[in-house]
């Protein structure tokens, strides 16, 4: 018999980064288990860049109503649980561990059958189904975590609505390296007549996926900035107005310093929109909901004067630099900074050179085999007009001395969701020890 922590050394001993089963084998594995995502009202969500919060608006609007939604989101930041989530809480350490205990059992007979053993992603998303089976939700709310087509959430069969967030270059290597190609992948969530909502801000990323709604009979939905009016931007959050097919022109509050969150959250706002048989929800009520949403790692502060956020591609970047640009007129910036190997890191790295200016800038690494060399990301920060750089290879050693450096200004922690999780957890240590 396993305990929670075998578990979880056994689902991160599977290869995070390996040849993907087919579809039709996850589509067995939840056939095997039941069919858990039978008769269930499923949210699909795919896209770039804002899946994960686009998630949680829909999360706690629904929650507003008294509705049990199940998420299920990639990927945690400090704690496993986090990916599994029952109205914004992440599942209990026995909750977890008896739907491990569930797949790894339909593994070990996959495997006695000369079969494949699930992959990491796929274990997990067995999981979370199993889970939100037994705790009897009302809503699950699936978050793809790369891609779409492909990808093993995908093998859900009737979902209630398909969501796709912006989209960019990223993971071109599994996706492809043009626009139109990450919009194909993405795109394959849609299925036959189910209602599409999507971020039509990229033209053609747009022309892709109307025209996959389109040979699917989907009705669908187009999400644009034009559609929304910022009324005021606080350390605190974002009062705007959102025009909606369904809604009308809705005043919105999100508790997000990020610009880009008026994006997610009209996404979600029209989703709700589209949903509206199902749930019957008024507006007053979703309006609520989504100002207590709370998503860890988007620009979150984390202690006075410390935000971290996620961003870690180049369209992400963009996004940061555009809010960080707000708070710079204020303050002094100081910068902790880590990335990943096979991301595009010397483009993002101009991008924030040339939207900011640091007081001070720290450089780090994660550990793994997509580690990022400190000092070559210090010395292409150097290159782009950057004076101040220093170089700490642990984590937490870097955050302590960028931590130091800030002072009466501001810290910001970005690059990678894996440097958000360490720092978050480091600073949960420190401030409990």
């Amino acid at each position: 018999m396993f305990t929670y922590d075998e578990a979880v050394n056994y689902i991160e001993d599977i290869p995070k980064f390996t040849t993907k089963n087919k579809l039709e084998h996850t589509r067995k594995c939840l056939d095997m288990l039941d069919s858990p995502d039978k008769d269930r009202k499923i949210i699909h969500v795919a896209g770039t860049n804002g899946k994960g919060s686009v998630c949680a608006f829909l999360s706690t609007m629904l929650e507003a109503h008294g509705f049990r939604c199940g998420l299920f989101t990639s990927p945690h930041l400090v704690k496993i649980n986090e990916r599994f989530q029952i109205n914004e809480v992440m599942v209990s350490d026995e909750a977890f561990l008896e739907a491990f205990l569930r797949v790894k059992k339909l593994a070990d007979e996959l495997l006695e059958a000369g079969d494949y053993h699930p992959t990491y992603f796929e274990f997990l998303f067995l999981m979370g189904m199993v889970i939100f089976q037994k705790e009897n939700v009302d809503y699950i709310i699936l978050e793809t975590g790369l891609g779409g087509r492909l990808d093993a959430t995908n093998a859900v069969l009737n979902p209630i609505a398909c969501v796709i967030t912006s989209i960019s270059l990223d993971h071109v290597e599994y996706l492809g390296n043009t626009i139109a190609q990450i919009a194909g992948e993405k795109a394959g969530i849609i299925k036959p007549q189910v209602p599409v909502i999507f971020d039509g801000n990229n033209q053609e990323a747009a022309e892709v996926i109307k025209k996959r709604a389109h040979e699917l009979g989907c009705p669908w939905c187009e999400v644009k900035e034009e559609n929304q009016k910022l009324l005021d931007f606080t350390p605190e959050g974002i009062h705007f107005i959102s025009r909606s097919a369904a809604y009308g022109d809705t005043e919105l509050f999100v508790p997000f310093t990020a610009k880009y969150q008026m994006m997610n959250a009209s996404l979600a706002l029209e989703t709700m929109g589209v949903l509206k048989e199902y749930h019957g929800m008024e507006k007053a009520e979703l309006v609520h909901g989504m100002k207590n949403t709370r998503w860890q790692g988007r620009m979150e502060t984390i202690l006075p004067g410390v935000i971290v956020d996620g961003a870690h591609n180049e369209d992400g970047i963009a996004k940061f630099v555009e809010t960080v640009r707000h708070f710079q007129k204020d303050y002094e910036i100081t910068l902790l900074f880590t990335t990943v190997s096979d991301k595009e890191f010397p483009d993002m790295i101009a991008k924030i050179c040339d939207g900011l200016h640091f007081t001070n800038v720290v450089t780090t690494e994660i550990w793994g085999s997509r580690k990022q060399s400190a000092l070559e990301l210090a010395g292409l920060f150097k290159e782009n007009g950057c004076e101040n750089v220093l170089v700490e290879t642990n984590p937490e050693k870097a955050f302590e001395e960028a931590y130091k450096l800030k002072k009466d200004g501001l810290l910001f922690v970005v690059g990678s969701l894996y440097l958000v999780g360490e720092i978050k957890d480091y600073v949960r240590r420190r401030v409990h020890d």
